[in-house]
């Protein structure tokens, strides 16, 4: 933490919890301290000006005083809205997955600026795509490899050998992909085909402006998230809340497609 009893950084709101009857307790990613804690007093007071700027999912430049068991936030413009996250539910979901993911892979305290800087992107990038699950691959791809978990596509993480170009094995609990020579002895290996395991590759080695552009089938999309999922599951040894309640809403929403696209009920 700063030494100075005032810091001032940029943040991003990743968390909310009331406090008393006019408090709030708020979790920021900030730039340069890392995850920190602050009570917004009388936040919730209808004359509050500091309300509007602490929304979730947004990016913030605050004023924070320290405090013996609680920072103090003091002051917060907004930088960020990110206004297209809040234009349907899906939006939401998939921002609140990448705070989940942001917030689950760091401690309070700890600062990184490429984590900062990557949590500012996808927000930016989930506001403004129509490629939303490509966008949630791609940041928990290179939000493993800021964290320390890059997942191997090359080489065989067993054998050592270079992956060939063929259907392979992966596993979450050995960090990437086996070959099917040597996931004869890793049963829990998952199968992954070859189109899949382009896809990973291409998105982990390129810029997000060249990945939104790609097209990939229904199956292949399907089959990289259950990967990732997998992935991220093993590694934090829990669910993720945000990706349960995506698969649960994703579910609800195409039923009902299909429930409004019936034929009609009227008799001849």
């Amino acid at each position: 933490m700063p030494p100075d009893r005032l810091y001032r950084t940029e943040a991003i709101i990743m968390r909310r919890m009331d406090l008393g009857e006019a408090d709030r307790i708020v979790t920021l990613y900030t730039r340069d301290y890392g995850k920190v804690k602050a009570v917004a007093k009388g936040v919730r007071k209808p004359t509050s000006r500091k309300a509007g700027h602490l929304e979730l999912f947004t990016c913030v430049d605050v004023l924070i005083a320290r405090g013996q068991s609680l920072d103090v936030l003091s002051q917060a413009e907004m930088i960020e809205a990110y206004q297209g996250l809040r234009t349907d539910l899906i939006h939401t979901v998939y921002a609140s997955h990448f705070v989940e993911l942001l917030d689950a892979f760091t401690e309070e305290g700890d600062a990184s600026r490429p984590l900062f800087d990557l949590a500012g992107q996808g927000l930016s990038w989930l506001s403004q795509t129509k490629n939303l699950k490509l966008t949630a691959r791609y940041y928990e791809l290179h939000l493993l490899e800021l964290v320390g978990y890059r997942p191997e596509l090359f080489w065989c993480v067993i054998g050592g050998e270079r992956i060939q170009p063929e259907d392979q094995f992966f596993s979450p609990i050995e960090g990437g992909v086996i070959c099917p020579r040597c996931a004869e002895e890793h049963p829990r290996a998952y199968r992954i085909s070859l189109n899949a395991l382009k896809v990973l590759r291409y998105l982990q080695t390129h810029p997000f402006d060249a990945v939104e552009q790609l097209g990939i089938s229904a199956p292949v999309q399907k089959e990289i998230e259950r990967l990732l999922f997998e992935t991220l599951g093993t590694i934090l040894e829990r669910r993720l809340k945000s990706a349960a309640f995506l698969r649960r809403l994703r579910r609800e929403l195409a039923q009902a497609a299909l429930d409004s696209s019936g034929p009609d009920d009227e008799s001849g």
